[in-house]
């Protein structure tokens, strides 16, 4: 079996997929996967727990045996679960052939193996008779396979082809029913992650203004969903323009359809305001009543605010509207949610789709390029104006009126601003010919096609021919984040103070051997690690980065991942001090917390991948013209399990 597997480019920052064979070792791909997540989740689990109970029950009842097929078992856990509750047997179905034989060891050394047969197979190959994988169809059905989105992992055709092929007619489900819940907003904030703004750059001659394409503004934008953590988003940044509405419900106990359909709700705006942005999250019941119920809703929509569970595996979606439209309070207009076999999206119309005869089937698709280019966070923080007069402010204490400027960063505007602060040339490479496409329609647009000279090389294979033999006399990259998500989403607090641990110089050669540093972080008092609130943004012992202070400026700055092994330690913090040791070489970082430190254990279940926040941004406070990159140190208490992960690390100058 051949796996692709996502892997950062060290030079464009951006994710490419490579083919990995049999014998790849897939450890850390099921270390950056939501396994963990997943199984921690606390409230999943009970809930989960307490539907197969009843569900078993149910068939008992029935004078009949419990037969149960669980549809991506993953680790096992709730196949055991439905043994402990009572089931006769459980058919476990994994197609992924790591966590297969991980869950054969799992259900083995937990003495389940007489009553759970692990099937390593896609649920649609799977077959029923006395030569088959079952010898007869199940009459309970068991699934986790939802993600944010609920279809994005294919659960509808899984579901229509297990009542097809699987299970009886009329079985027991657990999860019973899922409901998925929209909200109407205005949001600049979020707007700002689908669309380019105009840029506003100030210089000598006055300000100038880097607008879009008109192409870029008509286009409807990716159809992928934004997942994102809306608990953290701050109640300020939206304005809400409808109440929640229940807007469709899928029913796993009977057939179930994996084919496109459409469903709308009338209703009358609460407020005035431009429709940008819907938020979407949904629920799903484990039992026919609906009393057993496991909720993603954020907390201005949750039934008890105070119980809400922090999860990461599953958050809630933020959909852009193909345009924004203006919408009137009490003026009633017709929320339309489309979904295919995988994907939902949304639309507005000013009357029922069923009066006027419109349904808008297919999917929206970027025909712009930009945002197939920039994930939305990258649109983000184009758009972010503070950010754009941090980058002005920083080029000003370099540029001469001579000065020949090289920028090497794929979709990048600093080419044009360098341009308007006065550089006698430009030259920007795009590594691919989709940049390459999509910076000549913005040139164009500005009237620069002519000032800005394009090369179409990765940055590595750069000759001085392709400068025209010209020495340029400033190297600038603009930071690239590797993954789409922004560290505001993850609360916690602080333990120490920023710590220097190195300093970059990037007007000297880039040192070969390996960098080491290591000392010890001062605490700041002893307290009880981690825990958070998740009904509102982090603001106790708020450190300078959070979102309400710097990182709402810098948002996503050079924001990169690194694999960290996990680092556990008691949940009291009862020393001064923590060790700590950070290696580099080159091009990658590798940080840990020291081994040797007292009371350290070291966990080994899964692996858990630790996420570091990289700032990265030109001098500003001194005005000196040297750029370099100091790394900070900042332990803090993790909101998954309270533990000491590792550093997060911070880039800044």
């Amino acid at each position: 079996m051949k796996v692709f597997c996502g892997r950062a480019n060290p030079v464009t920052g951006s994710v490419e997929w490579q083919e990995e064979d049999e014998q790849y070792d897939y450890h850390q791909e099921i270390a950056r996967s939501s396994y963990a997540d997943m199984l921690h989740d606390k409230d999943r689990n009970i809930k989960y727990y307490q539907g197969i109970r009843a569900a078993v029950s149910r068939v008992k009842d029935r004078g009949q045996k419990a037969l149960v097929l669980d549809i991506g078992t993953g680790t096992g856990l709730l196949s055991m679960m439905a043994v402990t509750a009572g089931a006769d047997f459980c058919y476990a179905v994994e197609v992924f052939k790591p966590m297969a034989d991980a869950a054969v060891k799992i259900v083995e050394k937990n003495g389940f193996s007489d009553k759970i047969k692990v099937i390593n197979k896609h649920s649609t190959e799977v077959t029923v008779g006395l030569d088959g994988d079952m010898p007869c169809r199940a009459n309970i059905l068991i699934t986790e396979l939802f993600d944010t989105e609920l279809i994005g992992e294919g659960a509808l055709p899984s579901y229509e082809h297990a009542h097809r092929h699987l299970v009886q007619e009329n079985c027991e489900a657990v999860p019973h029913r899922a409901t998925v819940y929209a909200q109407l907003v205005e949001s600049k904030k979020m707007w700002s992650w689908n669309k380019l703004f105009p840029i506003r750059v100030q210089t000598k001659r006055g300000e100038q203004i880097i607008v879009p394409p008109s192409e870029l503004e008509r286009c409807p934008g990716a159809p992928s969903v934004c997942d994102i953590q809306l608990n953290q988003v701050s109640p300020t940044d939206f304005t809400v323009l409808s109440h929640v509405l229940p807007m469709f419900s899928v029913d796993f106990s009977k057939q179930v359809s994996s084919s496109a359909a459409c469903h709308s709700r009338q209703f009358d705006p609460v407020a005035s305001g431009q429709a940008q942005v819907v938020l979407s999250w949904w629920d799903i019941e484990m039992d026919p009543e609906g009393k057993i119920k496991c909720t993603m809703a954020p907390f201005w929509a949750h039934t008890d605010p105070l119980e809400l569970q922090w999860r990461d595996h599953w958050m809630q979606c933020v959909y852009f509207l193909p345009q924004e439209e203006p919408v009137t309070q009490g003026s009633a207009v017709c929320l339309v949610a489309h979904h295919d076999d995988y994907c939902v999206w949304y639309s507005l119309q000013r009357t029922s789709p069923e009066e006027n005869g419109r349904v808008h089937a297919l999917r929206p698709v970027c025909d712009c390029q930009a945002h197939l280019l920039w994930n939305r966070p990258r649109f983000g923080e184009i758009n972010d104006q503070e950010r754009t007069d941090q980058y002005v402010q920083a080029l000003r204490t370099v540029l001469k009126p001579d000065s020949v400027c090289l920028c090497v960063s794929d979709g990048s505007l600093l080419c044009m601003m360098v341009h308007h602060l006065g550089a006698e040339q430009v030259f920007t490479i795009e590594s691919s010919a989709a940049s390459h496409r999509l910076m000549k329609k913005i040139f164009k647009a500005n009237h620069l096609e002519d000032k800005i000279n394009v090369v179409e090389k990765r940055p590595e294979l750069l000759t001085s021919a392709d400068l025209e033999g010209k020495k340029h006399a400033l190297d600038f990259r603009e930071n690239k984040e590797a993954e789409p998500h922004p560290l505001w989403e993850y609360p916690c607090r602080s333990l120490s103070e920023p710590q220097q641990i190195l300093t970059f110089d990037f007007q000297q050669p880039v040192p070969p051997q390996l960098l080491h540093a290591e000392g010890s972080i001062k605490l700041r008092r002893r307290t009880v690690a981690g825990t958070h609130t998740a009904s509102r943004p982090c603001t106790s012992s708020a450190p300078w980065w959070t979102p309400e202070c710097r990182w709402a400026a810098l948002r996503q700055s050079a924001m990169s991942w690194s694999s960290i092994p996990a680092l556990e330690m008691s949940p009291w913090i009862s020393r001064s001090q923590m060790p700590w040791a950070m290696s580099t070489d080159p091009h990658l970082l590798r940080n840990k917390v020291a081994r040797e430190a007292p009371g350290s254990q070291w966990c080994d279940f899964l692996g858990r991948k630790v996420k570091a926040p990289l700032f990265s941004g030109p001098g500003l406070a001194s005005g000196c013209r040297d750029l370099f990159l100091c790394i900070f140190a900042l332990l803090a208490p993790c909101s998954w399990c309270g533990g000491q992960h590792g550093l997060l690390a911070e880039f800044g100058a």
